[in-house]
Order: structure tokens, then sequence, then C-alpha cells
């Protein structure tokens, strides 16, 4: 990864809900969430929303290379409040995923604990000694050529957790620098994005959905 360089999409980002607690976006792929190392890593999805909104704190995180539906807290109530729904697996996500190949069931449960793989960072592995316990629900959705649509439902939070699942089935997600080899790597992006994302608002406890249109 040391060849790496970032070079993140131009323009300002879409904001699919905004009220005086919650700030709702779809993160573009390419794009970091919070800083990186670097003054070369400075310009991020939360630099980019305080520039407008100079009261927008963080709740959770995507990947660079994942795009999709990400909320922040816009008062210190209520990113306390939003940080428990997910540190307690309250909040609900789905993420739509191509995959390589063809899966030989049409759902199923990935329960696989995961580490980093220290010599190989930011890579993650499969850990069954001392990894962290890590969940992932499965749907096919439908073939497409070579390829497969999928529904993923984390039911934990780990790092890298659906793209490190989805290679352990030996269905790697297309276009992942990390992860795919080959022609499954062959691809202008990673292709894996938050569609929807359940949560309780922290104001009125009213459950609340938000979506993203998958962009590809």
């Amino acid at each position: 990864m040391s060849d790496f360089i970032y070079a993140p999409p131009p323009g300002d980002p879409v904001i699919l809900h905004l009220d005086d607690d919650l700030l709702v976006a779809d993160k573009p792929s390419g794009l970091l969430s919070v800083p990186g190392r670097g003054e070369d890593r400075a310009d991020c999805l939360i630099a980019r929303l305080k520039a407008r909104h100079p009261q927008v704190r963080l709740v959770h995180r995507l990947d660079l290379d994942t795009s999709g539906v990400i909320v922040f807290a816009l008062t210190q109530q209520a990113q306390a409040h939003l940080g428990r729904q997910f540190e307690e697996r309250k909040t609900q996500k789905r993420y739509i995923a191509l995959v390589a190949g063809h899966l030989s069931a049409p759902k199923g449960r990935v329960d696989l604990p995961l580490t980093v793989d220290w010599p190989n960072r930011p890579r993650q592995m499969v850990d069954p000694v001392n990894g962290r316990p890590a969940q992932t629900d499965w749907r096919a959705l439908r073939t497409e050529g070579d390829n497969t649509r999928m529904a993923l439902k984390p039911l934990t939070g780990r790092s890298h957790q659906l793209r490190v699942h989805m290679l352990s089935l030996g269905h790697p997600i297309l276009g992942d620098p990390l992860y795919a080899t080959g022609a499954a790597r062959d691809y202008p992006r990673l292709m894996l994005h938050a569609e929807e994302l359940r949560l309780r608002h922290p104001s009125s406890g009213a459950t609340m959905r938000f979506r993203a249109p998958v962009p590809f």
C-alpha cells in the first residue's frame, strides 16, 4: 500500500437528512470519513461537512473505499446517544456488494472472529484464537454474469468485516484493493455500498431509516 496516492473525488457531500440532532450523508467511495495521517490526507467527509456545519461530531466511520449512508451528530447529547446505539448493536445496517463467483446457497451467516494482520496492516484476518467475535448475515440477490449481487447485514462492526467475511466464503468483493486478486480486483472502485441504516432518533426516540441509492 506504500504506492497508494490519496485522490478523493471532488464536490460537496450529498446530505440525506438534517435536523437539530442529526446529519446523515452519502459518502462517496475514495473519500476518507475522517482525516488520515499527513497533510495530504486532511481532506475528508467530516472536514467538508464542518465547512458548512461546524458543530458536526463523529459517530461511526465507513472505510475509504466504501460508499453510502453515514450519520453524524450535531450535539454532544446526540453523539453520546448514537454512540451507545452502535456500541450496543441497536442500529441495523444493510450493505450491497458485488462479489466474484456464484454462491452455493441463497443465504447464510459467517461467524468468524477477526483481528489485525499486523505484518500486513491495515489488512485484517480470521483468527479463531485471538480474534474478536464477528458475524455477518448474507443473502444472494441475483447473479450478474460471473458475479453475484448480495445484501450483507453485519451484526458486529469489526474493521473490514464484510470484506474479510466475503473473502472467507471464497467470493471476494469486486474491486477490493486489499483482498481481491486477479480479475476480481480490476474494477474502478470497491463494489461495497452502505445502502441503509436504521436507528432511533436521539431526541424523539422514533425509529428512522436512511437510504442511499447504490451507485453500481
